[in-house]
């Protein structure tokens, strides 16, 4: 195991901030796996189904520059301890709803908790990043995409035991409170020992309201969209693709998303120890080419292993760009650091969430593979700016 995974897997500091990033992925992975049902229940057309799912974004996108204010209303540990939990019961609302207009309420609700627990514990990582001089960002995002594969695996187990939709989500609620309990009381000793050093660490910019982006911010978030848009479309369309597109046999369909998944949460445990060695500037734009050549193998080589190993080199490329630029998005000039994480998170989240949308009006309107030349073209544009822009 690298040195940096040893130290991270034995400090509870580190671990109880991973927790957060594994349940925002978890319970993210369960839901993805669940919308079937969802669009089943409630007699939803593709197109409907595709507007319903902007209720999260809306919730999400919405909510950024509240949670920023939140915690520096109410300090970190709050905001990061209370996160955890909401985001564990507002996950089993919408298979609770009753009506398609309490589904709306309760996917918006969804997307203000995705919201608050990213900003949150995205800001704890970078705090403890300074606090001990050690790069942890992507370790941690890794930690998302574990808690994502494993999310997205539970309902085959559950179907298995022939557990019913609520009840799923019940177990897979109570599991996250369980996990969620462990990391509050660690969460709550760390900031003991850390709050007047935090505090000290968001004086040294210069108070600012959430506001439109600029000079390397703009950058920054530009960046952002294209990684997160690559990042929300693989995970909603990969599947899709290897069914219509390759049209491989039923066993191999998975294997696409599997393989993206597990490449870019390779290339996050392994970010930390690279980071350092290359830079972030070479990391990013290496990533951008990586993820560049994947797009062209699965576009033009649609068979089975091709398109898998195109997923996978997919993966590897977007795996580092998020964790550094939620880092570099808390060092920005004249902004405290949770202002930098929510400006720059209202558009990432738009990136993640809205992509898949996007990909499905462009398929419909051209075709599939056309949609996903499109992630090539940001791949292009993520590429330049990543040269060009100096991170902080």
């Amino acid at each position: 195991m690298p040195n940096h995974l040893k130290i991270f897997f034995s400090k509870s500091d580190y671990l109880a901030t991973a927790a957060g990033f594994f349940l925002l992925g978890f319970l993210f992975g369960n839901w993805a796996s669940l919308i079937p049902y969802i669009k089943a229940t409630f007699s939803l057309n593709d197109a409907s189904l595709g507007l319903l799912l902007l209720c999260l974004p809306l919730g999400a996108m919405s909510f950024n520059p509240i949670a920023a204010r939140l915690i520096q209303r109410f300090g970190q540990k709050r905001v990061t301890i209370f996160a955890i939990f909401f985001i564990s019961f507002v996950y089993l609302m919408p298979f609770l709803a009753s009506n398609l207009f309490f589904l709306l309420i309760t996917l918006v609700m969804v997307g203000v908790g995705m919201t608050l627990l990213n900003i949150a514990i995205n800001m704890q990582a970078s705090i403890l990043e300074r606090l001990h001089s050690q790069f942890i960002m992507s370790t941690c995002h890794g930690m998302f995409s574990a808690g994502l594969m494993i999310g997205s695996l539970m309902r085959s187990l559950t179907l298995l035991l022939e557990m019913n939709e609520v009840t799923h989500m019940l177990c897979m609620m109570g599991i996250s409170i369980v996990i969620g309990l462990w990391a509050a009381k660690k969460i709550s000793h760390m900031h003991l020992k850390q709050e007047n050093h935090a505090i000290s660490l968001d004086k040294t910019s210069k108070s600012k309201k959430f506001s439109l982006p600029s000079g390397v911010l703009l950058s920054i978030i530009i960046i952002s969209i294209c990684i997160n848009f690559t990042e929300g479309s693989m995970s909603d369309w990969t599947s899709v693709y290897m069914n219509e597109i390759v049209k491989t046999s039923p066993y191999f369909v998975g294997w696409g998303l599997f393989g993206y998944s597990f490449f870019m949460a390779l290339g996050r445990f392994f970010g930390d120890g690279i980071i350092p060695v290359y830079g972030r500037n070479k990391v990013l734009t290496y990533g951008a080419c990586l993820s560049f050549a994947g797009v062209l193998t699965v576009v033009f080589f649609p068979y089975t292993i091709s398109s898998i190993v195109g997923f996978g080199m997919i993966g590897l490329g977007v795996s580092c760009g998020a964790p550094i630029l939620y880092s570099s998005a808390t060092r920005i000039s004249g902004l405290t650091g949770e202002n930098g994480l929510a400006t720059m998170n209202f558009y990432a989240m738009a990136g993640f969430l809205c992509g898949p949308v996007i990909i499905g009006f462009i398929s419909e309107a051209t075709s599939l593979p056309t949609a996903f030349g499109m992630i090539g073209v940001l791949a292009c544009i993520w590429l330049y700016k990543g040269a060009k822009t100096i991170l902080p």
